[in-house]
């Protein structure tokens, strides 16, 4: 039975709850909010402090004897290729008559092929006039080298033209000899070698013309390319805008911060594993969940609702604990401020029926040492609570914050409400709070639930499940119903994750 619960409850677990990490990443905006202000203001100083270097620009037209319509910039990005070499950084230092190293040159200046054709070359400087001499320079020297590779080029393919041309002339001379050494006779063998002699000169004379055209053509097509090749776009300095840059720099470093943000209260959430939803809160405590309490009276138009919500929960209290003589306390978990105002709120609604005495118990006594208005219970320390006579009313004050001494609860009430903050405790501690409470037999009333989130829609009711921790209430019989069956109890989570509920379920 115990084996196949724990199942069922693993089984019904997610392994990520997303529900529950939108929430408390929402519920940590003040974290997300803080580093995107953060990130605002380090891209505002960024931009302030560390100013870009004054920076030109030049375009040049590049053009190649290989252009097709269809070229997908492959040209255009050797050609960048090209620039970023130190044979291109040193002739334009030599230019300058700078001792500067190419290679620190070439961090300096960058090239960007706009299109098949259009290259823009970036160089920045020390000042705008330094930058536009750098850029001119640059630009000279690329297209000097562009050149000159386009000329080498076209003289190597027109000379190895002319050199083929040379060897079909050598060979028409030699063909041409043994024409003129041979007679015209009625031999028939004669008469073919000759025919094919003068057949062999004629290819010869037609080779050497293709190959005169195609030189020519190879010394032509240099030219065009010399003359396409220039700068169109004088270097210029870039100017720079201040206030664009700051504003720039801070709505990226608004992003990145949010970003950064969200990451950290996700990643923290899921580390911490605080729960925050109501249903996650009474699953953890074995306890229902009875009301609800803002943390912050909020803004003038919603302390009156904050006002009417204080009243419900007094009201719910004193039901909650009227009828019975045994002692009821209120332990706190991250809300030990809230927690004084419950017990006086609930102690002045009891005193109608007779004495109510407070026990602070508190590590840090809230209620003890502060001074009393008229009309208000009397209140006296923890370390008094023994002085308290029997025929007063008693609403102890604790907490089960870590460090707790679990031992004296039960000096402050027989019973108990959990005044809980929302995301306060992780659920490990909300297991403990739950052994613990059940080891020293003190039913849980109910649970108060302290900041919830307001678009939280979960029910933070047990319906079939215990009101009260599983091993106090295994150890009494269970209340009769009225038709005298026993109520159908349901084991909360924490109950079914220990061996030793394992031993005492079955």
């Amino acid at each position: 039975m115990t084996t196949s619960t724990t199942a069922e409850s693993s089984a019904a677990t997610p392994l990520l709850d997303l529900q529950a990490l939108v929430v408390a990443v929402r519920r940590r905006r003040r974290l997300w909010y803080a580093m995107a202000f953060l990130g605002l203001l380090a891209g505002a100083a960024l931009a302030v402090l560390m100013p870009p270097s004054p920076t030109a620009v030049t375009e040049v037209l590049v053009a190649h004897a290989e252009d097709q319509p269809n070229d997908t910039g492959t040209l255009i990005r050797t050609d960048v290729q090209l620039l970023q070499t130190t044979q291109i950084a040193g002739k334009a230092l030599r230019s300058l008559k700078s001792p500067e190293k190419p290679e620190d040159f070439m961090r300096d200046y960058r090239g960007t092929g706009l299109t098949n054709n259009l290259l823009q070359i970036t160089v920045t400087g020390d000042s705008d006039a330094q930058a536009v001499a750098r850029a001119k320079a640059l630009a000279d020297a690329f297209v000097a080298d562009h050149v000159q590779r386009m000329k080498d080029t076209a003289q190597a393919e027109a000379q190895a033209l002319l050199d083929q041309r040379d060897r079909m002339r050598d060979e028409l001379t030699q063909v041409n000899k043994e024409i003129g050494g041979q007679s015209a006779d009625s031999d028939p063998k004669a008469s073919a070698s000759l025919e094919s002699l003068f057949a062999r000169r004629a290819e010869l004379n037609s080779r050497i013309a293709d190959f005169d055209e195609r030189a020519a053509d190879a010394r032509t097509g240099t030219p065009q390319v010399v003359a396409g090749t220039q700068i169109v776009d004088d270097p210029r300095a870039l100017r720079h805008s201040l206030p664009k840059a700051v504003v720039t720099d801070a709505a990226i470093g608004l992003v990145l911060g949010l970003v950064l943000g969200l990451a950290l209260a996700a990643v923290g959430t899921v580390v911490a594993d605080r729960p925050v939803l109501r249903r996650d809160i009474a699953a953890n405590l074995g306890a229902s969940v009875i009301a609800e309490l803002p943390r912050r009276k909020g803004r003038p138009w919603q302390r009156r609702r904050t006002r009417l919500t204080r009243e419900r929960l007094t009201t719910t209290l004193a039901r909650a604990t009227r009828g019975s003589t045994e002692p009821v306390s209120l332990l706190e978990l991250g809300c030990a401020r809230g927690t004084g105002v419950i017990a006086l709120d609930l102690a002045r609604a009891m005193s109608a029926e007779g004495p109510v005495t407070v026990v602070d118990g508190l590590p840090r006594p809230q209620l003890a040492g502060r001074r009393q208005k008229p009309g208000d219970p009397t209140v006296v320390s923890g370390e008094h609570a023994a002085t308290v006579s029997h025929q007063e009313r008693l609403i102890g004050l604790g907490s089960v914050a870590p460090g707790t001494a679990w031992t004296d609860l039960q000096y402050l009430g027989t019973r108990t409400v959990l005044v809980v903050r929302a995301g306060h405790g992780s659920a490990a501690w909300l297991h403990t709070v739950a052994r613990q409470l059940a080891d020293q037999r003190i039913p849980v009333i109910g649970v108060v639930l302290i900041d919830p989130d307001p678009r939280d829609r979960t029910d933070g009711t047990l319906w079939d499940g215990l009101q009260t921790a599983l091993r106090g209430r295994s150890e009494r019989p269970a209340r009769q119903a009225a038709t005298g069956r026993r109520r159908t109890e349901r084991q909360p989570v924490w109950a079914a994750r220990g061996p030793e509920n394992d031993q005492e379920v079955r």
